[in-house]
Formats: C-alpha cells, structure tokens, sequence
C-alpha cells in the first residue's frame, strides 16, 4: 500500500480539535468576562449600571415575548372592557 497525502485531519483528530478550541474560546470568553466584572466591581456608579443593565434585559425580555406572541383581537379587548366596566358600575353601561 502507497502513502497517499491525506487532505486533512481524521475524523477522530477533528473532534479533538473541535474541543480544544471550543474549550479555548470559553476559557478565553470567562476570562473576558471576569475582567470585565473586575472593572464594574471598581467603578462608583456600579449601582446605576446594574439597574440599566436589569431594565435593557427586562425590555429585551418584553420584546422577545411580543415577537413571539400573539396580539388579542381588538374587539375582543373591547368587549372584555365593557364586562368590567358593567361589573364595576353595576350594569348602567
């Protein structure tokens, strides 16, 4: 049998590199992000930027659900206004 180039790694060897560079990107990325934590840690203004950084998710969180939600009819709210109000005012609506 003739050696014949082989045009790459084996399956076996692409998935070990496959891991090693996944775990060298969350490595890296944890680094990345323990840093970045260090430096809130120091600012005077951590405070501020915790309760920005909670109402951007919760607004992103809002916007998600909307995307993927689907809006009530509108005579439908209407009518379930108008039960409420006849509950509310004793049925004089």
């Amino acid at each position: 049998m003739a050696d014949t180039p082989r045009s790459g790694p084996r399956a076996d060897e692409q998935v070990v590199l496959l891991v090693a560079g996944l775990a060298d990107l969350a490595v890296s990325t944890v680094g990345s992000a323990v840093g970045t934590v260090r430096q809130l840690l120091r600012r005077s203004d951590g405070a501020d930027i915790a309760r920005d950084a909670q109402q951007d998710l919760m607004s992103r969180g809002r916007i998600a659900l909307d995307r993927h939600t689907v809006a009530p009819a509108h005579l439908e709210v209407l009518a379930q206004h108008v039960l409420a109000r006849r509950a509310t005012c004793g049925g004089d609506v």
